[in-house]
């Protein structure tokens, strides 16, 4: 995932008193990413309380999901649910919600997010955690395995039944449910809170009236922004080609069409939802599909000549944004 840098810069003019203090920031390591927790500045020692409460949730939750979602793990759930492919698992509830979430979007989409695509993700290179595949500098594509098998998935309540030779990865989609299960447990403690995984980012409470700035990065320097952003609530997610790459034409997106590292020519896709998780699979479709995409939904996308498309204009693109939050509302985490 690209990253989507967010900051807070409200102009002193416009508000009583001067600008508010700077928000506090915490960060910690988690499912492959950095994690930032962004929360008003507290101004008590019991406001501090409260944004450390905060922060141990945010822990806690991304620590709990990886040991649920991820398949570098051998003792996770998922690995145990792919282990077991050909019989009938139970899996807890969860996992059940974000496999229902995820077959969901298959149909939507018609099957462009797609979460069997493993074993297309493992023949295309990908077949341990990222930092060994670049340390091991894998350059060999496999032939390409078929995808599209979610419609063979059967899932009753919390029993499923994979076929024999499938294996799920829900990938982007179970850390944005993860960050929007992370946004509404704390809630409650802090007048605000943005959650943000690596770029897929999630604002639950009343943000400063200017809004939230939201930094989208250049998929080509890391250092560099496109363009900046204002968001007052909903979610971002982006989706790109270029930050887990190990090779000319290899990465981490697969295609389902193709059952190979998708050549579409769209670098990088940055898209708006109402939850994060449904953010993610807005911007896999969007960079999939990009003509669909954005007839559908607020995007900006990078083209590989290095291009930058959007459905929203520059006077109007945060208003329209928000109000396109509204629109959709699929079930929260």
């Amino acid at each position: 995932m690209a990253r989507v840098a967010a900051t807070t810069e409200l102009r002193d003019a416009e508000l009583p008193g001067g600008a508010p203090p700077a928000p506090a920031r915490r960060t910690f390591q988690a499912m492959g990413t950095l994690v930032t927790l962004l929360v008003p500045e507290p101004r008590t020692d019991r406001d501090g309380a409260r944004v450390d409460q905060a922060l141990g949730i945010v822990r806690g939750v991304f620590a709990r999901e990886d040991q649920r979602f991820s398949r570098f793990r051998h003792d996770a759930e998922i690995s145990r649910v792919n282990a077991r492919a050909g019989r009938r698992t139970v899996v807890s509830a969860p996992f059940a919600k974000v496999l229902r979430a995820s077959l969901d979007a298959a149909e939507r989409t018609r099957g462009l997010f797609d979460p069997t695509v493993l074993p297309a993700l493992l023949a295309a290179g990908y077949d341990r955690d990222f930092d060994e595949v670049i340390a091991g500098a894998r350059l060999a594509l496999h032939p390409p395995e078929p995808c599209g098998r979610w419609r063979e998935v059967d899932h009753r309540g919390h029993e499923i039944r994979l076929p024999a030779d499938v294996a799920l990865d829900f990938g982007g989609i179970a850390k944005g449910w993860t960050v929007d299960r992370a946004a509404k447990r704390i809630r409650h403690l802090v007048p605000w809170a943005l959650v943000d995984a690596g770029g897929d980012l999630r604002i639950v409470g009343r943000v400063p009236d200017e809004g939230l700035e939201i930094a989208v990065e250049d998929p080509h320097d890391a250092a560099a922004e496109l363009l900046r952003v204002l968001l007052t609530r909903g979610a971002v997610a982006t989706s790109s080609v270029t930050l887990r790459s190990w090779g000319p034409g290899l990465h981490h997106l697969i295609d389902p069409r193709t059952g190979r590292p998708a050549q579409t020519g769209i670098l990088q896709a940055t898209a708006w939802a109402p939850t994060c998780a449904e953010a993610e699979v807005r911007s896999k479709w969007a960079l999939l599909a990009p003509d669909e995409a954005l007839d559908r939904h607020p995007a900006v996308l990078v083209r590989d000549d290095g291009a930058v498309v959007t459905n929203l204009d520059d006077d109007q693109a945060w208003p329209r944004a928000n109000r396109a939050l509204d629109d959709i509302s699929p079930a929260a985490p």
